[in-house]
């Protein structure tokens, strides 16, 4: 009876040392799912960098940063623009494929558009009720800004009509708490950016730290307690910067991630060593005429399609920084795990 116990346990020894044997990992096996799996992912960025030199990505190119203020029938000032001519500026956009984002977007480098397209950021000083009116079904009145995106943006599929609103507490000329919910909202609901031009639209330069908190913080707290928004850019009045550019981007009731100036020229890309986040250029627009000649849309548009080396064309990968290898001097060290040169 003992011999069989013994002769069981024997047994069932050598079974459980033969279960471990063959719990033990296959070494070779697992080396060859490594060598797999890197061959894998330099095939993959293989061909990301080919594709990046079949579209001539260059993500260290300059964005036109365009400023809009009223869009009326009968411009008085250079600033304004007919409907006419908003559609005509939206509407080359469109041929030479340009496509908007946000400003938000552009700041954190979130620049997801198509391989081959050029983002273009749409802002939009001020909140005059001739960028958004709604009627009494909460659409948007004809001619205004944000018809006539919309309007573009239908006739031209995959062309999204994003844009920034920067805010005053004029508030598209509602004046009830109620009426400049619903506008925020509307904005919000649908895909466009809230952002900050202060409360007053005053000058800020040469005021002192309290002022320029009291003005930005001020409408930053209205926004964000219509609409539940915090903003996270800023377009500066006349396009001055406070005695210390960095208050513009932190108050204590605020926190922006880029502040926009007024002119003259594209925009470093966010991920340029050009790129300062406390001073972002911007485009007026309008047509070549006077100073306009050399420094607005028409004429920076002109010499981007000119000069395409010098554009940001996308990749199509969000992921990733594509540029060709020659500009890598230009690449900001913080986006270098994002490189992809060609």
């Amino acid at each position: 009876m003992r011999l069989r116990i013994l002769g069981g346990l024997g047994v069932l020894t050598a079974a459980v040392i033969l279960t471990g044997c063959d719990s033990q990992p296959d070494t070779t096996k697992l080396a060859g799912t490594k060598v797999d799996a890197a061959a894998k992912l330099k095939a993959t960025k293989a061909a990301k960098v080919k594709n990046a030199a079949k579209v001539k990505a260059n993500e260290l190119g300059q964005i036109p940063v365009l400023m809009f203020h009223r869009i009326v029938p009968k411009p008085q000032t250079t600033d304004d623009r007919s409907p006419q001519q908003f559609r005509a500026d939206l509407e080359r956009l469109v041929r030479e494929d340009y496509v908007p984002i946000t400003a938000a977007e552009m700041v954190a480098g979130k620049i997801d558009i198509p391989a081959g397209k050029h983002p273009v950021v749409l802002t939009f000083d001020d909140s005059s009720p001739s960028q958004l009116t709604l009627n009494e079904m909460g659409v948007p009145q004809k001619d205004t800004a944000v018809a006539i995106l919309k309007e573009v943006a239908a006739a031209h599929p995959g062309w999204k009509p994003k844009a920034t609103f920067y805010v005053t507490r004029d508030m598209f000329g509602k004046t009830t708490r109620e009426e400049q919910a619903q506008m925020l909202l509307w904005l919000k609901d649908n895909g466009f950016e809230i952002g900050n031009h202060t409360s007053d639209h005053l000058n800020l330069r040469g005021r002192s730290h309290k002022e320029v908190e009291e003005q930005i913080g001020k409408i930053a707290q209205q926004i964000n307690s219509l609409s539940y928004t915090k903003p996270t850019t800023i377009a500066l009045p006349y396009g001055n910067q406070p005695n210390k550019k960095d208050w513009a981007l932190n108050g204590k009731l605020y926190k922006h991630q880029g502040a926009f100036l007024a002119g003259y020229t594209p925009a470093p890309a966010p991920f340029s060593k050009s790129f300062d986040a406390a001073g972002i250029p911007r485009i007026k627009a309008m047509d070549k005429k006077g100073d306009c000649a050399q420094f607005c849309s028409h004429a920076w548009l002109d010499w981007l399609k000119k000069n395409p080396d010098m554009r940001y064309t996308s990749d199509g990968d969000v992921r990733t920084v594509a540029y060709p290898k020659y500009k890598a001097p230009y690449l900001r060290k913080s986006f270098t795990t994002w490189s992809l040169p060609y």
